[in-house]
């Protein structure tokens, strides 16, 4: 009995011919890049958003230190616009 369960579905299968099993092993392997790609992007994104909250910091920095330098040259010169190529401070008299 067991035998005739085999027989028929050993009648009943088909085999694939070469080039079909080449395009599902293509199909296979383009999955396996997709996926690979897919892995490598999420990687590069948590390395640009580590980037990001880096420069964030580095620019809060550099926001502090202008105020700072500011709030300074304030203190000393009192307000008014510089030329920064001449050096020249031009003060702003009050009224």
């Amino acid at each position: 009995m067991e035998e005739s369960k085999l027989a028929q579905k050993l009648e009943s299968a088909s085999k694939f011919t070469e080039e079909e099993l080449k395009q599902i092993k293509e199909l296979q392997d383009s999955y396996t890049e997709a996926q690979f790609q897919f892995g490598q992007l999420r990687v590069q994104r948590l390395v640009l958003d580590q980037t990001e909250l880096t420069l964030i910091e580095e620019y809060k920095k550099l926001q502090k230190k202008e105020t700072q330098i500011v709030d300074e040259l304030h203190k000393k010169y009192g307000e008014g616009t510089l030329d920064i190529h001449t050096g020249v401070f031009q003060k702003i008299e009050k009224k």
